[in-house]
Order: structure tokens, then C-alpha cells, then sequence
């Protein structure tokens, strides 16, 4: 699902949104409004690109976007850490909260739509 912001389009890996997508929809169709996600999620692919994409500038198209909570499963990190970021500000594209945790250590996200989901091995796996 394309998730617009102005004139950028992002396609995450996991998105929270309404289920009547129609509440929050893009231009011409084309996806749903960042405005209306609550949640958006990236497994980090291994490239150096990739990584560039999902670390950076993603992170802060999402900050930028308002999106609430963004989070991000890393397995390519020595550690395999996921972090959760929160609390953009859309102004500055920086999220005020976060934590990173080591694979095996619970993660929980702290607001919105998916407040209390816990991201545990179950999801990133052993």
C-alpha cells in the first residue's frame, strides 16, 4: 500500500491504518494519506542502499509525515535490533521518543492505534 505525503509516495513493509481505507484516501487513488496512518513498520534489507532508505530517509519522511509510530526490524544489525520511534515532529522530520532493543528483548510500542502491541521473538524470530 503507497502511503502518500505531499508529492512522496512511500510503500512500507506494515502499515496501521482504518479499515475503510476510504477514510484517509491519497490523490487520484493512488494510496492512503500518511495523515490517516497510525503506524507504519520496515525490515531493513541489506544493501547499502536499502539500508540508507530504511534508516534515514524513511525515518525521516515518516517523522516528517506525522506518522505516530514507526518501527524498524533490523536483522542485518549485528545485535538485530528493532526500534521504535515516536512522537514526531513533523517540522524538524526527528521522532522525540524511541527505544532500540536486541532481538529476544520485548519492545512494546508506547502510543496510538497499535499502543501495547509487543514485538517479542515471536515476530523477529530466535
Amino acid at each position: 500500500m503507497n502511503v502518500l505525503h505531499g508529492h512522496k509516495v512511500f510503500i512500507p513493509d506494515v502499515l496501521v491504518a482504518p479499515e475503510d481505507l476510504e477514510e484517509i484516501p491519497g490523490p487520484d487513488g493512488l494510496g492512503v494519506d500518511a495523515c490517516g496512518v497510525a503506524l507504519v513498520a520496515e525490515v531493513v534489507s541489506p544493501g547499502h542502499d536499502d539500508r540508507t532508505r530504511d534508516l534515514v530517509r524513511k525515518r525521516r519522511a515518516y517523522a516528517r509525515a506525522g506518522i505516530p509510530v514507526y518501527v524498524i526490524v533490523d536483522g542485518h544489525d549485528g545485535r538485530g535490533p528493532v526500534t521504535v520511534l515516536s512522537s514526531p515532529v513533523p517540522g524538524e522530520a526527528v521522532c522525540t521518543t524511541g527505544i532500540r532493543v536486541a532481538y529476544g528483548t520485548d519492545a512494546a510500542v508506547p502510543e496510538g492505534a497499535a499502543k501495547g502491541f509487543v514485538i517479542t521473538e515471536a515476530v523477529t524470530g530466535p
